[in-house]
């Protein structure tokens, strides 16, 4: 590698190290003709930084050059920084030498947008086009969708990529008219839609005609910057809920804020992201997706803000303390899964043992829940029977005077339940 590839690469990694959206997994795009990579089956294998970002693709901008001066951004126009573009050959080349030295599964491609949108797009779709058909490269590669792209250059991105994904930057307009005013929402939302109902359309060919090419098979994501604007976890996840609604998202992905200017209208904050707000956002999106959660039910206007100290599935318990104790020989398997402790695996094992007897106590932890803190929740077949509704206030404390966790670990006199 060559002395000045490699000062690129240093500048054009370093400046994409705050997208977080970097989701590889899911796509059914297998090797064929004896190509290089394959990005079927087991999806691709991660490594991670302490602050929990993906860094096993080849991460990386095109350029951080841009024509707009988003305030969060560190690739914005006003910013003095150290300024570097990759040619479409250099992509390309990095990506299949990174791969045969199996430094890497695949590509993630960003850019800064120079020039405007249809000019970075189809330098984007280049990088992909010939990896796919010159070097037969069959590995993963998640393209950035630039936010005024044509039809045209998003259809033929979508041929070519697993994965596509387009920032929302912040959670709601008015939090990106505040940091960013040339950017609206709406140039985020048409692209989405594009995609989506194109999917939608290949889908149904599927019926009718026997191939078909495949098109985005790894689906969409975006991406919120969390802290950088006044937002409350419910707008966010609102926010988010809506767009997993309307444009079939796989995957929202919520980056704590990283200051990167003195600029006025930032918040000052520490220079650690707020990574425990971002941890209890991903723990409610989880929720929402796979344990069957309402947003609405988490979050709300009474309780608009996750609550530091414990997590959102056990903060919804301790609010609904009449629907438990839970008969873990009689519930449904979706109120089992409402028991903080019990996960999606558990809950399936749950429901298929009981169908050889009543479960005991000793049982359930052979399962493998959480039993210390499932257990304020749940009647098996040898608990002692209890009249009354048990205390949501004594149960937050004893779950939380048990936790290990450093954020948990909090004096009694602060503990409260809202």
């Amino acid at each position: 590698m060559s002395e000045r590839i490699r000062e690129k690469l240093k500048i054009l990694a370093d400046a994409a190290k705050y997208d977080v959206s970097c989701s590889s997994s899911g796509s059914n795009r297998k090797n064929t003709n004896k190509g290089l990579g394959d990005a079927s089956s087991s999806g691709i294998c991660h490594t991670y930084t302490e602050d929990g970002r993906c860094v096993s693709l080849l991460k990386i901008l095109l350029t951080n050059h841009c024509i707009f001066d988003c305030a969060f951004c560190v690739s914005r126009k006003s910013n003095d920084v150290q300024r570097a573009a990759f040619t479409v050959e250099e992509v390309v080349e990095l990506t299949m030498s990174f791969y045969r030295r199996n430094y890497i599964e695949g590509l993630f491609l960003s850019s800064g947008i120079f020039k405007n949108a249809d000019y970075t797009m189809e330098r984007l779709v280049r990088i992909a086009k010939k990896l796919r058909l010159e070097n037969n490269f069959n590995g993963y590669i998640h393209l950035k969708t630039i936010p005024g792209a044509s039809e045209e250059l998003l259809t033929e991105a979508g041929l070519y990529a697993d994965r596509m994904s387009i920032n929302l930057e912040m959670p709601t307009e008015a939090g990106l008219k505040l940091l960013a005013p040339e950017k609206s929402h709406d140039d985020v939302k048409k692209p989405l839609a594009f995609i989506k109902n194109s999917i939608i359309a290949l889908q149904d060919e599927k019926k009718i005609i026997k191939h078909v090419p495949k098109f985005v098979p790894a689906g969409q994501s975006t991406q919120m910057v969390i802290g950088a604007t006044p937002e409350t976890d419910m707008e966010i996840m609102y926010s988010a809920n809506e767009y997993y609604k309307n444009y079939d998202l796989k995957r929202v992905y919520y980056s704590g804020y990283i200051p990167i200017s003195d600029d006025s209208r930032l918040p000052l904050i520490g220079s650690q992201p707020p990574l425990l707000r971002e941890n209890r956002l991903y723990q409610t999106d989880w929720l929402m997706r796979f344990y069957g959660f309402q947003v609405q039910e988490i979050l709300n206007l009474k309780n608009p803000h996750l609550e530091v100290d414990i997590d959102p599935k056990l903060g919804w318990a301790l609010r609904n303390m009449e629907l438990f104790p839970v008969d873990i020989n009689t519930a449904d398997y979706t109120m089992i899964l409402r028991i903080p402790g019990i996960g999606v695996g558990s809950a399936k094992k749950i429901v298929m043992a009981r169908k050889f007897g009543k479960l005991r106590t000793e049982q359930l932890q052979k399962i493998g829940i959480a039993y210390n803190r499932a257990k304020h929740f749940i009647r098996c077949a040898d608990s002692v029977f209890q009249l009354n509704t048990p205390d949501a206030l004594k149960v937050k404390h004893a779950i939380l005077s048990e936790s290990n966790s450093k954020y948990l670990k909090i004096p009694q006199n602060q503990l409260t339940l809202f």
